[in-house]
Formats: structure tokens, sequence, C-alpha cells
């Protein structure tokens, strides 16, 4: 048996390696608005997909994984995962980010965890204890702080845009409970492989049967864009998952969950860094509330 200090110890990198991965998940929010400049969001989302499609199915066949007997229902489900998680969430998170700030979708991810309690309430029949109903309220209120007292506040616009990255972390939390029941006695690495080759298929034929032309400034291609894109897909998407999943076999979700904080620390830093985007009170504010709700909404009780 491997001692407590050892097992510590050994630990250590890839909590090192978690910590980088929330730093890119938070950089992405920016890297992302940055791509919306040369090109629509459906082009953002397939070029992104694309690339952590064939990086992830890469590792898979490097790894030699065997490949497991699924059932009809089983393909069917991962399909329907698929078309969450990747496909609509692609979409309603492009289209999100293309029309709000940076700094406000990373709040609005952070509230993950109180949307998959609240689903799982729903969905699953789990008990909302009193502090539980707490942290979602908290949770949200911080995040409305930050969108209600935006200079010229209106439904359109921003508004709109922050309704859609909600909207995106949505079909993500939806797509991950049904992973979970799917997870037993399959490789994650599989099924990341999986969802998002199919994903990327699926995106991939959304802009070929559209009958509008894809917008892009072609001027503006060239090696900073295939950075971003390649920083976006490869490192955020592909190998952020990848340090993700291992994470949870290694440290457990209870532990691994905690570094899902960072993700809009980094975020806001990096809109204000990289965009330039303004900090005002009402960020600190809202992420105060936002970091303190998922902390008691998800806490052991």
């Amino acid at each position: 048996m491997t001692a407590p200090g050892v097992q510590a110890a050994a630990s250590r990198p890839l909590q090192a390696l978690l910590l980088g991965t929330m730093a890119m998940w938070g950089a992405n929010l920016s890297v992302v608005k940055l791509l919306l400049t040369q090109m629509e969001p459906i082009l953002v989302s397939v070029l992104r997909m694309v690339v952590a499609a064939v990086a992830v199915a890469a590792v898979v066949a490097w790894r030699r994984l065997p490949w497991p007997a699924l059932s009809r229902r089983q393909w069917w489900a991962l399909a329907g995962c698929a078309v969450l998680m990747v496909y609509l969430n692609q979409i309603l998170f492009t289209q999100g980010v293309a029309a709000t700030a940076a700094a406000n979708a990373a709040l609005i991810i952070a509230l993950n965890p109180l949307v998959s309690a609240l689903l799982a309430a729903v969905l699953l029949g789990d008990r909302l204890s009193p502090q539980r109903i707490a942290g979602v309220v908290l949770g949200f209120g911080g995040v409305a702080a930050v969108v209600l007292h935006r200079p010229g506040m209106a439904m359109g616009g921003a508004g709109l845009g922050d309704l859609l990255v909600l909207g995106a972390v949505t079909t993500w939390v939806l797509g991950g409970v049904m992973v979970q029941r799917l997870a037993r006695g399959i490789d994650p690495l599989f099924i990341s492989a999986v969802l998002n080759v199919i994903g990327a298929v699926l995106l991939l034929l959304h802009v070929l049967v559209r009958p509008a032309p894809l917008v892009y400034d072609a001027s503006q291609f060239g090696p900073l864009t295939v950075l971003l894109v390649l920083v976006s897909g490869l490192l955020a998407t592909a190998l952020g998952g990848i340090v993700w999943n291992r994470a949870l076999m290694v440290l457990g979700v209870a532990r691994t969950s905690l570094y899902s904080y960072w993700v809009p620390i980094f975020g806001v830093l990096f809109a204000v860094l990289l965009l330039g985007e303004p900090l005002t009170v009402w960020h600190g504010v809202g992420l105060a509330a936002v970091l303190a709700g998922t902390w008691l909404g998800t806490r052991s009780h």
C-alpha cells in the first residue's frame, strides 16, 4: 500500500497540470473572442472541434485502446451526448461569446456545478438542502449582478449572449449526466474521442447543408489565426479534457472539482489583459458571489 506522503508527492505534477488546464480554459474565452473577430461563430466551432477530435482520436490510437463491445442503445446514447455536449454546446457557446464580454462568459461558465445540482435534483431526484439552495441563489445572484449592471443593459445583444452561454452550460451538464451512466466499464478517453468525432462531423454537416455561405476575413488569416485555433482546439479542448479525466481518476471528483473555481478567475484576468475589457466593481462582487455560491452549493453535507 502506498503511503499518504508518497501518494501526495506523486500527485503534485498532476495538480500543477490541472491548474494549468484551468488557466487554459479561462484563457480560451479570450482566444475564442479573438477568433470571432476574423470569422463567424460556426466556423470557429468547426475548426476548434475538428482539431480536438483529431487530437483525441490520435491519442486513442497511440494508446491502442481496445474497442469496447457497445450495444445499439449505447451508441445512440453516445450520439445523444455528442449532440448535447459538442454540437449544440459549441453553437451556443460561440454565439454567446460573440455577443457578450469574455469576463461575463467566464462568470456564467462558473455556474456549471450549480446547474448540475439543479438538474440532478430535477432529473435524478437528488435532495436540495437549504444550504444547496442558498448556494444556487448566491451563484446566480452573482452573475445577475454583473449582467444587470452592464452600461446600457438590454435583453438584446449582450443580454442575449449571456443567455446563450448559460444554454451552453446547460447542454454540457445534461450530456454529462448521460456520460456518467455510459462511463461504467468504458474508458473515459474512448468516450471523449467518440463524442468529439461525432460532434465535429455534425458541425461540418451543419456548415455544408446550410444555404448561407461562410463569413470570414481571409485577409486576416495567418500564423496567429492558426496558433489561436491550435491553442483553443488542441490545448484547451483536447489536452484539457485528457488532464481533467486523468485527475478524476487519480484525485477523485471532490478534489478535482475544486480546481474549477479557478476558471472564472483566469477568465476575467485574461479578458482584461488580452482584450482590454473593463473591470468593474461588479465583476469583483459577481466573482466573489459565484465562488462562494459554488462552494456552498457543492460542498459535502
